[in-house]
C-alpha cells in the first residue's frame, strides 16, 4: 500500500458545505431527542418512585420503533429524503411541544398523576413511531451528501455527533433540570428542533436513487432482510452491538444512582450523564485522525468489552468519582463501536437498499437501547439496582467472548482494502 493511500485527511467530509449543515442538524435532533429522554425519565421517576416506570418509558418508544422499522425503510427508499426528513422533524416538534405543556404546573395541578404518567407514555409512543422514519432517512440523505470516497471519514464524523449527541443531550438535561426545571427544560428541547428545521433548510432535495419505485411492499421488505442476513459481517456487528446494548444499558438506571445509591441529586446526575459525554468526545477527536478500518473485528469486539467491564465497575461502585471514571470509559468505549459499525453500513450497504438496511439495523441495534431501558428496569425491580447493573454488564462481556470464539471470520475482519476501493471508484 503506498504512503498516499496510508495517509488520510481528517477533515475530509467536513469540506463539504452540505455535511456541515447535515452535521448541524444531526446533532440538534440527537442532542433534543436525548435531553427530552432524560428530563421525562427524571419526571416519571420523581412521581412514582418505581425503577420499573423508566423501563416502561423505553417500552413505550421500543414497541412503535420495532414494528414499523421495515414499513418504514420501504417508504425511505421510494421517497426524496430531505423532505422525509423534514415531515420527521415536524412531527417531534408537535411532540417534544406537547411534553413540553404535559409538564407544565399549571396542566398538572388540573389533572391526577396517573392521567399525567399515561399522556407521557402516550407522547413517548408517537415518537417511537417517528423514530422509526428518521433512522433510516438521516442515513440514506448522508450517503447522498458527500462521495463515495468519502464514506468512511463522513461515518466516523457522524457516528461521532451522534455518540456526542446522544451523551451531552442527558448530561446537559440533569443540569437543566436542575437550573431551570423539568417544564423549561421541556421548552429547551422544543427550540432545538427548530433549529433542526432551520438547518435541513439550507440542505437541497436529492435524487431517488432506487430503480424499483413502486415496487411491491412485501418484495421489497424480503430484500432488505436477505440482504442483511446474507451479509454476514453487517448482522454480525449489528448484533454484537445490540445484544452488548441491550445487557448494558445500565445508565436507564442513573436516576435510581443519583438519588437512591450515590445520593447526589439531579446536579451529581449532570455529571454522571456528562462523563460519557467527555468519552465519547475524545473518542470523536482521536478517530478523526486515526482511522479504525484496519483490524476492525478485533478493536470492535475489544471495544465492547471494555463497555461490558466499564458498567460492571459503576454497577459496584459507591464512591462518585469511581462511577464517574466509569461512565466516562463506556463513553469512549461505545464510541469506537458506534464508528466501527456505523463504516461498515456504509461500506457495504447499496444505495438503492440504505433506507431498508438502516432500518434493519434500528430494529436490532438502535430499538435495543429501550430494551435495555426495559430490561435494566425490570431486572432492578426483580433483583435490585446493583445487582440488574451488574448482570447487564456481565453479559456483554459474555457475548463477546462467545463471538470471538466462534467467529474467527469476524475476528479477522478488516475495512482498510474495502475503503481504498472506495476512494478509487
Amino acid at each position: 500500500m503506498s504512503f498516499e493511500k496510508i495517509k488520510k485527511d481528517p477533515y475530509e467530509a467536513l469540506r463539504y458545505k452540505e455535511f456541515n449543515t447535515f452535521l448541524l442538524v444531526r446533532f440538534a435532533m440527537v442532542f433534543a431527542w436525548s435531553m427530552q429522554f432524560i428530563v421525562i425519565e427524571w419526571q416519571v421517576y420523581s412521581i412514582t418512585k418505581d425503577p420499573l416506570s423508566l423501563g416502561l418509558i423505553g417500552l413505550m418508544e421500543v414497541i412503535p420503533a420495532v414494528s414499523m422499522a421495515l414499513f418504514a425503510g420501504h417508504i425511505v427508499d421510494q421517497k426524496e429524503k430531505k423532505g422525509m426528513l423534514l415531515k420527521c422533524i415536524l412531527a417531534f416538534s408537535v411532540i417534544s411541544f406537547g411534553l413540553f405543556l404535559l409538564t407544565w404546573p399549571t396542566v398538572i395541578a388540573d389533572y391526577n398523576i396517573e392521567t399525567i404518567l399515561y399522556a407521557i407514555y402516550f407522547m413517548v409512543f408517537l415518537g417511537g413511531l417517528v423514530r422509526a422514519f428518521i433512522g433510516p432517512t438521516i442515513f440514506s440523505l448522508l450517503s447522498l451528501i458527500v462521495p463515495k470516497k468519502v464514506y468512511p471519514n463522513a461515518a466516523t464524523w457522524s457516528s461521532s455527533v451522534w455518540q456526542i449527541g446522544s451523551v451531552v443531550g442527558p448530561a446537559i438535561a440533569g443540569f437543566s433540570i436542575h437550573l431551570i426545571g423539568v417544564h423549561w427544560s421541556m421548552c429547551s428541547v422544543f427550540i432545538c428542533s427548530i433549529i433542526a428545521l432551520l438547518g435541513l433548510s439550507q440542505i437541497e432535495r436529492k435524487p431517488i436513487l432506487n430503480p424499483k419505485i413502486g415496487e411491491p411492499i412485501m418484495q421489497s421488505l424480503g430484500e432488505g432482510i436477505r440482504f442483511v442476513f446474507n451479509n454476514k459481517t453487517v448482522l454480525g456487528a449489528i448484533t454484537l452491538d445490540m445484544v452488548s446494548v441491550l445487557f448494558g444499558g445500565a445508565v436507564a438506571l442513573l436516576p435510581v444512582f443519583a438519588q437512591d445509591i450515590l445520593k447526589v441529586g439531579p446536579e451529581g446526575f449532570g455529571f454522571l450523564r456528562a462523563a460519557p459525554a467527555v468519552g465519547a468526545f475524545l473518542t470523536m477527536l482521536v478517530t478523526a485522525y486515526v482511522p479504525l478500518n484496519t483490524n476492525a473485528g478485533i478493536k470492535l469486539l475489544a471495544a465492547i468489552f471494555g463497555f461490558g467491564v466499564s458498567i460492571i465497575v459503576f454497577g459496584l461502585s459507591t464512591i462518585f468519582w469511581v462511577s464517574l471514571l466509569a461512565l466516562f470509559l463506556s463513553g469512549v468505549f461505545d464510541g469506537i463501536s458506534v464508528v466501527i459499525r456505523q463504516t461498515i453500513l456504509f461500506l457495504k450497504t447499496p444505495d438503492n437498499m440504505r433506507g431498508r438496511v438502516s432500518a434493519v439495523n434500528s430494529m436490532f441495534v438502535g430499538s435495543s437501547n429501550e430494551l435495555g431501558a426495559f430490561e435494566s428496569g425490570l431486572t432492578a425491580r426483580l433483583m435490585g439496582t446493583v445487582t440488574a447493573v451488574v448482570f447487564g454488564g456481565s453479559m456483554t462481556l459474555l457475548v463477546v467472548i462467545l463471538t470471538g470464539s466462534f467467529s474467527p471470520t469476524f475476528r479477522k475482519l478488516d475495512l482498510t482494502d474495502e475503503m481504498n476501493t472506495k476512494e478509487e471508484a
